[in-house]
């Protein structure tokens, strides 16, 4: 049996079930507010001033490394769980790293669409586009913020190992949740049209 395992009426598995339920909440909100922007999104493209924007080819870099980053803290968290914490905490920072360089590669595409006179106002498509990656990006810096609060306690061998292995499965479920928001979003900014909007509302 895992030593980590977290027993009914323990003072950690109340933690454990808080938190794991405050994080599905939160989860919960922000899929809602996407979905809001998304509905806007989609029911603003059938206007005559939208002009479709060809996506960076930045943003693939982008989605490997958020895949990257999630894979990584899962990997931590298992390592957490076994007790083994030097590998824990490198896997823990390489994820970590790999957000902070994804928030790059979403600069990088910014500005080679202000390169290209791909500017926030003017065409409503570009303006989503800023809108959406900006607030998907505040998301992740969300994260890491809540990251760099694990690696701290990290640093050091912790009093509480079940603790601190539960802080790192949390950030790997929150960094699998970016990812899927980022698909959705990546999927709808580069390929969906007026005519998939009309033809999943029926108006084909």
């Amino acid at each position: 049996m895992n030593t980590t395992t977290l027993q009914i009426g323990d003072p950690a598995a109340t933690r454990a079930r808080a938190a794991a339920t405050g994080l599905w909440l939160f989860m919960g909100v922000v899929s809602t507010l996407f979905a809001l922007f998304l509905v806007a999104y989609a029911m603003r493209m059938d206007a005559a001033d939208w002009s479709p924007i060809a996506m960076p080819p930045q943003l693939w870099l982008s989605s490997a490394l958020l895949l990257a980053g999630g894979l990584l803290l899962q990997r931590s968290a298992r390592a957490a769980h076994a007790f083994q914490h030097t590998r824990a905490r490198r896997l823990l920072l390489a994820g970590g790293v790999a957000a902070m360089a994804f928030l790059g590669s979403q600069l990088w595409a910014w500005q080679s669409l202000l390169d290209a006179r791909v500017a926030l106002a003017g065409n409503p498509a570009a303006s989503f586009f800023y809108v959406l990656t900006a607030l998907h990006g505040l998301h992740v810096i969300g994260g890491l913020v809540a990251w760099s609060a694990t690696v701290q306690s990290a640093v050091a061998p912790p009093a509480e190992p079940r603790r601190l292995a539960l802080h790192i499965t949390l950030c790997a479920r929150y960094w699998h949740f970016l990812f899927a928001v980022w698909v959705v979003l990546f999927a709808a900014l580069g390929w969906l049209t007026p005519d998939v909007v009309r033809f999943i509302c029926g108006d084909a």
